[in-house]
This record gives structure tokens, C-alpha cells and sequence, in this order.
């Protein structure tokens, strides 16, 4: 049995961040936790941290994540607070970078060195003897990398009719640029070798018994500014082409110096109906052609959908 598996390049379009040692390392004084969460429940928020349902004619669906990366982490006294004028806890590595963009980016994310976390991980201690002193309400968050599962329907396959109900997996890197070499998506990799600005992907179909020596890995590139990045402070934008997720935390957090137990921090990531699509046939379900490549239904965001910290 064979059929036309290649096109699915033409119909995975896009219009909408390798594991390293932490830089925080542990100490004997008291230190700040961090982990991910990754919520489906969590509430859905549009760009402008309001709360946002699918538009008619769209649908979407909630993730199943499975990794995540952050480059950048910002403590922030106040919605006033200017972008990187708070207290910055972690910076990735990154390496020079020459591709062409928009932004006048002259580097990139290391993603060989990035700490991609899985839900409820801890994945960075930070002294807190290394937090300025000072009470923080709000944090920003430069995600880099995701890695979740997805739901689809391949419809009329030659000689085969329609799967339905199949799974695959996207890695998606929505930093504002990200030199990646060998990129592991599930059980297959793809090497790239080469700076990539945000919205490059990678999708590897997951189909099962005999139709898993049809499985392979397809890859490429969200137009420009189609990722949700949530920011409800108006007053303290974030740059263009990145992906500096702003949110509240839950209760002050207040750091004095004499600080003698540690404290856990878990940034949640609202996933709830994260991947959106425009449903032309209005069934809710994300439905891909392989004979009429022209039918299928083009993906128009993958941002995440909200921050809270959570102080514990």
C-alpha cells in the first residue's frame, strides 16, 4: 500500500522553545525554585492579556505538552516596569547570529544549551542570595521551545479513503531566533544546522502498525508575527519578533536578603485550546487532504495562551 505521504509538506502550514546543565547551581544558602506547569484549564487570553474565545469559523484544540523552554526570566516590581528594568533571574546562552530578519537580530538562542522542562519540573535553582532585594508582582517570560502532541484527520488517500483520529508531534521554537543543529522531535531527528527565527517547526507523524514505515519528519517556517504572545501591560511592551510572555504572579513575592528557607516559583503556562486552526468544514477537528492539498486547514496560531506565577 502506498500513498502520497509527501504532501503532506503542502498541507502542514502554519500561520500563527536537548537538555543542559542548569546555570543556577544549588547552594547550602536558600534558593528559589523554578518550574513549568503547562495548563489546559488555565484561562485562554488573546495578545492583550484579555480573555479570548475561538473565533466563528475557527477551532482549536489543547496540546498535550510536552517540554518546554524558557530564555529568559525577568522579575517585575510593577506593570510600569520597563522590559529588562526588573530583576532578571536567568538568561539563556546564546551564539552570533547573521540570518536575515526584520528585527536586527545579531543573535541567537543556543538551543543545544537551552533546559527544556517537563510539566511540574524543577529546572533552575537561583540563590537567593542573587535577587536583588525587592517585592515582585509580575514576571516576564522568553519562551524558546515547545514540544507537544496534536490530533488530525488525513483525508482522501488514494486507494486508502481517510485516517482519522491520528497523532503527531510539533516541535516548535518560538524565540525570537534559535541556532539549532540536531533537532530530536519524538523518535525521529532532524538536523537543521542553522539559526532559525521564531515560528520554524517541525512535525513528525506517528502513525502506528503497518503504517509506521510511512512515518517521517516535516519541517517549516510560521509567517511573520502569527504567535500569540501575551502581554496585558500596555505600558511595558515587549520587542517585536520575540516571545516575552508578561503575567501576574499570584501574591507578592518579597525578597529581603534573609531569606531562610527556599522558595518554589511555577510559572503556568495557559495551553488551553492553544492550537488553532481555521475549520472550514465546522466538524472541530483538524482535517488534512492529501489528494487536494488546497482543502486542508491552515493552522493560524500556536502561542501560549497566559502566564501566573505561582509563589509557594
Amino acid at each position: 500500500m502506498r500513498f502520497p505521504i509527501l504532501l503532506l509538506t503542502a498541507l502542514f502550514m502554519f500561520g500563527s522553545c536537548n537538555n543542559a546543565d542548569d546555570d543556577g547551581a544549588p547552594s547550602d544558602s536558600p534558593v528559589l525554585k523554578l518550574r513549568l506547569q503547562f495548563d489546559q484549564n488555565q484561562e485562554r487570553l488573546n495578545n492583550l492579556g484579555q480573555p479570548a474565545t475561538i473565533p466563528a469559523g475557527n477551532a482549536a484544540q489543547s496540546p498535550n505538552v510536552f517540554g518546554m523552554a524558557g530564555h529568559f526570566i525577568e522579575l517585575v516590581p510593577t506593570e510600569f516596569t520597563p522590559y529588562r528594568s526588573g530583576a532578571i533571574i536567568y538568561e539563556g546562552a546564546e551564539v552570533p547570529a547573521s540570518n536575515p530578519n526584520p528585527f536586527g537580530f545579531t543573535s541567537a538562542i543556543d538551543f543545544d544549551r537551552a533546559i527544556v522542562a517537563e510539566d511540574s519540573e524543577v529546572f533552575l535553582e537561583i540563590p537567593l542570595d542573587d535577587i536583588p532585594a525587592g517585592s515582585y508582582n509580575h514576571i516576564r517570560v522568553s519562551l524558546a521551545y515547545q514540544n507537544y502532541e496534536i490530533s488530525y484527520n488525513l483525508r482522501d488517500i488514494p486507494n486508502v479513503d481517510d485516517l482519522l483520529d491520528q497523532t503527531g508531534r510539533v516541535a516548535s521554537f518560538v524565540g525570537f531566533n534559535t541556532q539549532i543543529n540536531s533537532l530530536q522531535i519524538a523518535d525521529q531527528s532532524l538536523d537543521v544546522n542553522a539559526p532559525k527565527l521564531q515560528g520554524f517547526w517541525a512535525f513528525e507523524t506517528q502513525f502506528s502498525g503497518t503504517l509506521s514505515a510511512f512515518n517521517q519528519v516535516l519541517s517549516g517556517d510560521a509567517p511573520t508575527n502569527a504567535t500569540t504572545v501575551v502581554n496585558p501591560f500596555p505600558n511595558s511592551p515587549v520587542p517585536p519578533g520575540s516571545c516575552v510572555v508578561s503575567g501576574s504572579l499570584n501574591r507578592t513575592l518579597d525578597i529581603t536578603g534573609d531569606e531562610m528557607e527556599d522558595i518554589t516559583l511555577t510559572l503556568s503556562f495557559s495551553v488551553n485550546q492553544s492550537f488553532e486552526w481555521n475549520d472550514t468544514n465546522g466538524n472541530d477537528e483538524w482535517d488534512l487532504y492529501v489528494e487536494n492539498p488546497s482543502q486542508s486547514e491552515r493552522v493560524v496560531d500556536m502561542g501560549v495562551r497566559g502566564l501566573i506565577g505561582v509563589v509557594e
